[in-house]
């Protein structure tokens, strides 16, 4: 089954994360009721692949102004029918900054599951977001059509740009290093 390799990848956060089982069981949950979730035609919702990239020096966070949510927040997208949904943050990562990134680890450092509002034609749905920590290989980034800009902020700085809650959630899981396996 082309779902089992995420499905096992969030058997493992849920054993690294047990206080977010919640958001993990309702994410296989749906990864299992879905044969098309890697794709945007799944109305109801779709898995999608994110970036928490950090500079060489693991001391700041490139960060996204995203164009069609006014707000900032971790590079990320759509699947397109990919199902290793690491490949899909390390492409949407050099996509959206033109950075070379590498995966700090296989394993996923955040799980999200969160609403995108209706627009023109697309219904609201949910993104089941992945994400992974990559590191750059470089500083110079270059902002793409999806940005309204690119940052690189330290994590002293990020709660001033977004009170997301995920956001800060990463942000405190990668203070506290539970980013290392």
């Amino acid at each position: 089954m082309h779902r089992q390799w995420l499905l096992d990848h969030i058997e493992d956060y849920e054993a690294r994360f047990p206080d977010e089982l919640e958001t993990s069981e309702r994410f296989k949950q749906f990864v299992a009721a879905h044969d098309d979730c890697f794709e945007r035609t799944c109305l109801p919702g779709h898995v999608t692949g994110s970036a928490w990239i950090i500079d060489q020096a693991g001391q700041r966070i490139l960060l996204t102004h995203h164009r069609k949510l006014n707000m900032w927040i971790q590079l990320g997208g759509h699947s397109d029918g990919d199902p290793n949904s690491l490949n899909v943050a390390l492409r949407e990562a050099n996509e959206e900054s033109g950075l070379t990134v590498t995966p700090v680890a296989e394993s996923i450092f955040d799980l999200d599951i969160h609403l995108i509002p209706a627009r023109k034609s697309e219904p609201a749905h949910y993104h089941y977001d992945v994400r992974y920590i990559l590191v750059a290989e470089s500083d110079a980034f270059t902002i793409s059509e999806e940005s309204l800009d690119l940052a690189w902020v330290s994590p002293k700085e990020l709660p001033t740009l977004t009170d997301e809650e995920s956001m800060l959630r990463m942000l405190a899981k990668w203070t506290a290093g539970q980013y290392k396996t």
